[in-house]
């Protein structure tokens, strides 16, 4: 099987007391067989890797798994390859070009999301705040920061995401990931 490379984004980590150093991160997947050319990103849950098996669901319980036995805690963990995230990326419904990173974030899921999960949520009670689905993940844009979104509160309800896995990342965050899994030029 052909190596392909893969972006690990760990949920909620170095927050509430789940501390995962990025330099231990990688050396234990370093350690899990067939995992090459670990990177990692920041010090909030993002790894490369490149992988001759498995499939990005596999991967995730494999690197879920492993970080629990390692660390002693449990951390959901999503993996993606290149043309998936490239392709949320391509598809953000805002003008990413003209945005600061910390207005424009984009949320990822373990699966499809109908507008049905948030119809509950009046986007227009939240203006200039607003968010669009894609393709397993959610595009916000917060124009004053995530940190002060009213709008962001809501979709973090935990009976909106019931079921799912989800982590979000900033545009900045959004952008390297696609480039560090892009494939050798």
């Amino acid at each position: 099987m052909t190596k392909k490379t893969y972006a690990a984004l760990l949920r909620g980590i170095n927050v509430g007391g789940k501390k995962v150093p990025m330099a231990e991160l990688r050396g234990l997947m370093e350690r899990l067989d067939g995992y090459d050319a670990v990177r990692t990103y920041l010090q909030s849950g993002q790894a490369v890797f490149t992988a001759d098996h498995g499939d990005e669901d596999s991967l995730a319980a494999e690197l879920t798994g492993a970080v629990e036995e390692h660390f002693g805690f449990r951390v959901d963990v999503l993996v993606r390859d290149h043309a998936y995230l490239a392709a949320v990326a391509d598809a953000c419904p805002f003008p990413a070009a003209d945005l600061e990173a910390r207005q424009l974030h984009v949320t990822y899921f373990s699966a499809p999301v109908g507008p049905d999960r948030f119809a509950e949520i009046d986007q227009g009670a939240y203006l200039p705040e607003e968010f669009r689905l894609g393709d397993r993940a959610l595009y916000l844009y917060v124009p004053d920061g995530l940190g002060r979104s009213k709008l962001a509160e809501q979709l973090a309800r935990p009976r909106l995401t019931k079921g799912l896995i989800a982590t979000s990342r900033n545009w900045n965050t959004v952008r390297k990931l696609v480039e560090m899994t892009a494939p050798p030029a």
